[in-house]
């Protein structure tokens, strides 16, 4: 073999050995695990641009190679595709993987907690916590009077269309897919079962939330809310006032009241039922499933009234005659004066 022959050998094998080399780097800065320290999520919203999805990446501490991130952003155009969404990174990702999963939309689902709370602006506040879209845009949907329409549904009777659990849904989820999705949930909650309950104790299913409302509001036991749900049916079916105190509060609309006096009961509201008969013409608040439960299995009982304990433990003294509850109202009386709660 002639020198020159051996060199030309000697210069290819170099360039093989220095290719394969450099494709082994290639490879692991493509494929080298990420190994962040726990699993973490980047979200990508509508304002984001390639520069802030790098910060957005680096900000993890996970091991990305930046310099193979942005040899795929060039490749693969990715700055002209940017996709909203929540992607993960965790320890079986590596940069290849990572990137693959935004440029194809790869969002990862969050577990969306819907609370039993007061007001709409508030579950409007809580959702938007845990979602891409702003408060502002929520309550605008929810104070929409199409969106109630749509449903069929009242300004008083919208609350009802939520039902308190976690629900798996998309981060980047537009508010017009929320509500269709809350509606979703609302249809399953009210099966067959639930529905024929509702129609056998003679109430409407928002007659239902509205009443699970007030019983919810009266107590966060749940093992007396039963109790006080027969308690209200036993009112209704006689045609005594609900004479309920957080209805009054409701309708004074100061949540703050601790004591409910003689002054807030003339307040003139559908809410308060110290003055109007019935059932209010909605919920009072969003009540939490053991409350519809409750209503619908409510404790068949002789109750007429009930009070606080004296104790403060939440929970309440019931009375079916008058005098009974008198003894048990002074001493919770006098529980407050002591305690100076006006």
């Amino acid at each position: 073999m002639t020198t020159k022959k051996r060199t030309i050998i000697i210069i290819i094998a170099a360039l093989l050995a220095i290719c394969a080399v450099a494709t082994l780097i290639v490879v692991n800065m493509f494929n080298h695990k990420l190994s962040p320290k726990e699993t973490t999520y980047i979200y990508i919203d509508a304002d984001d641009d390639i520069d802030s999805v790098r910060t957005k990446i680096i900000a993890t501490d996970a091991d990305v190679s930046m310099t193979a991130f942005n040899w795929l952003v060039a490749w693969k155009h990715y700055n002209e595709h940017i996709r909203v969404g929540r992607y993960e990174v965790s320890a079986n990702k590596s940069t290849l993987s990572l990137f693959r999963d935004l440029r194809n939309h790869n969002s990862q689902p969050i577990r969306l907690v819907v609370p039993s709370v007061r007001t709409i602006d508030i579950m409007a506040g809580r959702l938007a916590r845990q979602l891409m879209i702003d408060s502002i845009t929520i309550a605008a949907k929810f104070h929409d009077p199409s969106t109630w329409q749509s449903l069929g549904h009242t300004q008083e009777t919208f609350p009802a269309l939520f039902i308190p659990n976690t629900y798996e849904i998309y981060w980047e989820t537009s508010v017009d897919k929320l509500v269709e999705r809350l509606q979703k949930e609302n249809d399953a909650f009210w099966n067959d079962q639930r529905t024929a309950l509702a129609s056998q104790i003679g109430l409407t299913k928002n007659e239902v939330v509205t009443l699970a409302s007030i019983v919810d509001s009266e107590t966060a036991n749940d093992g007396e809310k039963a109790r006080i749900a027969g308690l209200y049916m036993n009112r209704l079916h006689r045609g005594i006032l609900l004479q309920s105190d957080p209805t009054v509060i409701f309708a004074v609309g100061d949540f703050s009241i601790r004591r409910v006096l003689n002054v807030h009961l003339q307040t003139p509201s559908p809410y308060n039922t110290y003055r109007v008969a019935g059932l209010p013409p909605g919920p009072i608040r969003i009540p939490s499933i053991a409350g519809i439960d409750a209503v619908l299995h409510y404790e068949q009982n002789d109750y007429i009234y009930m009070c606080a304990k004296e104790d403060f433990s939440g929970t309440h003294n019931f009375a079916v005659s008058y005098s009974e509850h008198l003894a048990n109202a002074r001493r919770y009386i006098n529980a407050l004066n002591q305690r100076g709660i006006k």
